[in-house]
């Protein structure tokens, strides 16, 4: 059983069963009621199931449980999903971070009908390319060398929602939960696996996220190493500007501009993409070539080079230093931006490295979606696509240390050819023949 192909077939699951009962007794305290808890299972064996559909319908009739009863399980009955989130988190923890794992900050869409989904209206829907009606869900994944998990999950709810405490309320969208920038959700979504002790060595995201001067600044509140990606519109300063406090009036008369403020007569930020076609130190540095990862048709090769940079911080005002890495595809000439909040010692392998990870939580939404059912919520209250999103992450995780288990067993569980792997996905430097 391999990603790609994890649905499994009534067989499969039964050679599975004892394995999947002991996974799921973990989390058995979440549930005051015995028959509330073998709801559980009903919907995680569904989720893990060859199913064509994995909405409640087909999984309940497959299971022989009544439609009514499973729709209540997910959104009416009562039991702790805050507790089963943490659950899931602290196995994420215990079993699963170590030096090399990096946090993953992404979004997925999905298409919805009507105007009952909680969140659903006309948005960017990046599943189609276009403005669709659909809902958004922001994630948080963690990944390691061979290995890959969904760690959370939250709706993304549209200020439109948020304004019509009316209709919050029909969805039962609590008072509390209002309208936030994506890019502060996924600071939630962070915060709540701290709050259970992970703490992630490395953290990445694509350029909606990275763009967000305030995304950087409260990463680097919170101590947290980034290699962000950035739109080439990014506005940084190649030398740090110096900042007055002292007010300026043209011809000494009139309202002072405000303060604090980038003294006059410094340079003006430029676009991360002008840095690096006109950049002095950046034009001086040399490329260098590096094998990111192995692909079906042989090894990936960017080459990258980088300088110091300041950031235009929120506030207009200069504000972290970080590293600018430009990477090249040596193939097609593609290029990335990103920058870095790394130390003066960190390697460019380890910074793409980092950088290059985004593909882990693309193939999380990919496997969510065809296999276990993330996109298959069709209730109306949001408490139910909370747990919907808790338990399809906890199915995922099931399956994800499954065909771990089955590639080590495969392997003999040899210790070395383990490591052998683990040096495979990592980004090496390439060197002139």
């Amino acid at each position: 059983m391999l990603h790609g192909e994890l649905g499994m077939d009534v067989a499969e699951l039964e050679q599975l069963e004892d394995r999947l009962n002991a996974y799921l007794a973990r989390f058995g305290d979440c549930f005051r009621r015995s028959d509330t808890r073998a709801h559980l299972t009903t919907y995680v064996r569904g989720q893990l199931s060859d199913l064509d559909a994995k909405s409640v319908e087909p999984i309940a009739l497959q299971a022989g449980t009544p439609v009514r009863t499973l729709q209540e399980f997910i959104a009416q009955h009562r039991w702790d999903e805050d507790g089963l989130r943490r659950r899931l988190i602290h196995i994420v923890r215990d079993e699963h971070v170590n030096k090399n794992t990096v946090a993953i900050i992404d979004e997925t869409s999905d298409v919805k009908k009507g105007d009952k989904t909680p969140g659903v209206q006309r948005q960017w829907c990046g599943k189609v390319g276009k403005q669709e009606n659909c809902i958004v869900t922001v994630h948080l994944a963690a990944a390691n060398e061979d290995f890959h998990c969904m760690v959370d999950g939250e709706l993304f709810l549209p200020e439109s929602w948020s304004n019509d405490r009316e209709r919050c309320a029909a969805a039962g969208i609590p008072d509390e939960m209002v309208y936030r920038p994506k890019w502060q959700i996924a600071l939630e979504l962070l915060d709540r696996s701290k709050e259970e002790g992970i703490e992630y060595p490395w953290l990445t995201a694509d350029e909606g996220y990275g763009g967000k001067p305030g995304f950087l600044e409260a990463l680097a509140d919170r101590d947290q190493k980034f290699v962000l990606e950035v739109p080439r519109t990014f506005s940084v300063w190649e030398k740090h500007p110096e900042v007055t406090e002292q007010p300026y009036r043209k011809g000494g008369r009139g309202r002072g501009r405000k303060t604090p403020r980038v003294k006059s007569g410094e340079s003006s930020p430029r676009s991360v993409e002008t840095v690096f076609w006109h950049g002095e130190a950046m034009k001086a540095k040399r490329w260098k070539r590096y094998r990111v990862k192995d692909g079906e048709k042989g090894p990936i090769i960017w080459e990258a080079k980088r300088v110091r940079v300041t950031l235009k911080g929120s506030d207009g005002l200069p504000g972290l230093s970080l590293w600018l890495v430009v990477a090249r595809n040596v193939l097609d000439g593609e290029l990335k931006f990103f920058v870095s909040n790394a130390s003066e010692f960190a390697s460019m392998a380890m910074l793409l490295q980092v950088a290059f990870q985004r593909w882990r939580v693309e193939r999380c939404f990919e496997d969510q979606k065809q296999e276990v059912g993330l996109d298959c919520y069709e209730g109306r209250r949001y408490l139910g696509l909370k747990r919907h999103l808790i338990i399809t992450s906890l199915s995922y995780l099931f399956l994800s240390q499954t065909c771990q288990q089955e590639r080590e067993k495969k392997s003999g569980v040899d210790n070395s050819a383990n490591s052998r792997r683990g040096r495979r996905n990592r980004c090496q430097l390439v060197t002139p023949s």
